[in-house]
């Protein structure tokens, strides 16, 4: 060992000589003869000292592992050195790249421009063959006096708003063909063919004998048309749910597993109603209001309006009822996306319940689109679809608060169903049939005083209290429930599991165990062994998961 130690203090003597040699005097003249020249030398010092020091075995394997590590090393540095040139110039060629870019872009701006000065002259030469007194602005806008406006007005908008504005007097075609439109072409294309499909019709309802029925009969029936026209099958209770929730609020949450039906219940309903439902497929991007209403393009000015907007726009024409789903509605977080339809939604007044779309008006703008704003209509529902896996994000209880949720936990079972075709009522029927289950079922006081007494005994133990909003919904949704043939408690069951016991998931329930066996028995002490078994399932299935 001591001797292999002796000759490699010795070769790195000489590769620093060699470097020193390289950088000082050889770098610029012959180089590659003055490398084998140094490696010739490197072996010639190896065998001199292997006599010298007399090797052994050790000795000449440190000598073939020494070389083997040097020479990995001098490859490394050489692809090192390789690789940082290579990143450079790679470098280099996106910025001159960018640099073409930037100037081609610079002179298709400068065509752009000219394009316009050249268009608005056209303008001119045409408004001046028709007698109208027409110049051109200094931004490059063609001006024309207005017999019924004073001053000059823009014949095709200010530069950058893309649209027309006000003022413009319509001009012939020059051949007495009908007179250009004075408004110009919109820029929300979606909604003025709306305009266009129901200028003059008919939107009335009309509504035969056998299409003046009571919630029962209409529970009844829609049951039968899903199962003889459609195939799917769901039960009498399953859709009073439904009824109810639709009174209870404008929002529904359809959960569960996949395959129980939950995409084809509003699909159906909208089938029974005699008007499809729209569907609208939730996408993992979306992240705001953008994403289901639509955006103003500023360079365009024109409006991306989607599907979700058109259906809405047209909502507020029709009568009858308007079923909006939005299918898997977990796959993105619906109060980021959804969040202004959950705000307006909540002012007491209908009036207020408008969107806002545009800054701004125009003329050329949908006839149902006023100051920028949109209306949300009372005939219409929005509807969603839940599965609860990994690839969805959490419901939070700001939606949940707001809307009704069904739970499906099953598939719906086959029955022979007589032959049922569609109804067609109007959805202020609809309401009509809502308002009498109000004033023939109230809430009886017993049960809202043993309500209130359950109420008591989630705030004191878990900490746990629900608001007037909730209070509000109970006073809606079990008198609706009720009307269509189920009981007061069933009904007051199914808002305690899915509005109160919901929030109990976000607690400690591995903690909890004893305090939920507790809540069980008060429930059956309050209401009875034979209630709330829906509830008591509920907290069943909630300590299962601990």
């Amino acid at each position: 060992m001591k001797e292999f130690s002796a000759f490699y203090v010795d070769l790195f003597i000489e590769i620093w000589n060699d470097i020193v040699f390289f950088f000082r005097d050889a770098i610029w003249n012959n180089i590659i003869k003055q490398f084998f020249r140094n490696v010739i030398s490197y072996w010639n010092l190896l065998m001199e000292d292997s006599v010298l020091y007399e090797f052994n075995t050790l000795s000449w394997i440190m000598v073939v592992v020494a070389a083997l590590l040097n020479i990995t090393l001098i490859i490394f540095i050489v692809l090192r050195i390789y690789l940082w040139i290579k990143k450079y110039l790679s470098f280099r060629r996106i910025e001159i790249e960018k640099n073409e870019l930037i100037e081609e872009i610079a002179e298709l701006n400068e065509k752009v421009i000219d394009l316009i000065d050249e268009k608005n002259q056209i303008l001119a030469m045409k408004v001046s063959q028709l007698g109208i007194n027409a110049r051109t602005g200094e931004s490059g806008e063609v001006y024309y006096a207005n017999a019924n406006k004073p001053g000059l007005q823009p014949a095709f908008g200010q530069a950058g708003t893309g649209g027309v504005n006000s003022g413009v007097v319509p001009l012939s075609s020059g051949d007495g063909s009908s007179p250009i439109n004075p408004a110009g072409p919109s820029r929300f294309v979606k909604l003025i063919q709306v305009d266009k499909e129901y200028a003059g019709k008919d939107t009335h309802i009309y509504m035969e004998d056998s299409d003046y029925v009571a919630l029962p009969e209409l529970v009844t029936r829609f049951v039968n048309f899903a199962a003889s026209q459609l195939k799917l099958y769901y039960t009498p209770r399953m859709v009073s749910y439904f009824f109810a929730g639709m009174a209870a609020s404008k929002i529904i949450i359809l959960e569960g597993i996949s395959g129980t039906g939950k995409t084809s219940l509003p699909y159906a309903m909208g089938k029974f109603f005699d008007n499809p439902a729209a569907m609208i497929s939730v996408q993992p991007a979306w992240r705001d209001r953008a994403e289901i209403l639509g955006y103003l393009n500023e360079f365009t000015k024109r409006f991306n309006e989607t599907d979700f907007l058109k259906n809405l726009y047209e909502a507020i024409y029709r009568k009858d009822v308007n079923l909006i789903v939005l299918d898997e509605l977990n796959l993105a977080r619906i109060e980021y996306y959804f969040a202004e339809f959950l705000s307006i939604m909540e002012m007491p007044d209908p009036n207020e319940w408008k969107i806002d779309l545009v800054p701004d008006s125009k003329p050329s703008d949908p006839l149902k689109v006023i100051n920028g704003k949109i209306t949300v209509p009372l005939n219409i529902w929005f509807v969603g679809t839940a599965n609860k896996d990994d690839s969805t994000f959490t419901i939070t209880d700001k939606v949940y608060d707001r809307a009704i949720s069904l739970e499906f936990d099953s598939k719906g079972e086959y029955f022979q169903a007589p032959d049922t075709k569609p109804i067609h009522i109007s959805s202020a029927y609809l309401q009509e049939l809502f308002d009498e289950a109000y004033y023939k079922f109230p809430i009886s006081e017993e049960t809202l005083n043993n309500f209130k007494i359950l109420d008591k005994y989630i705030q004191a133990h878990f900490r746990i209290a629900f608001g007037n909003r909730i209070m509000t919904q109970v006073y809606k949704f079990i008198p609706v429930y009720v009307a269509c043939g189920g009981t007061e408690l069933d009904g007051l069951d199914y808002i305690f599991a899915y509005k109160v016991l919901r929030k109990f998931e976000s607690l400690n329930l591995a903690f909890l165990q004893n305090e939920l066996n507790e809540l069980i028995n008060q429930i059956k002490k309050i209401f009875g062994k034979n209630s709330f078994e829906e509830s008591i399932n509920f907290i069943k299935n909630l300590q299962k998961l601990v």
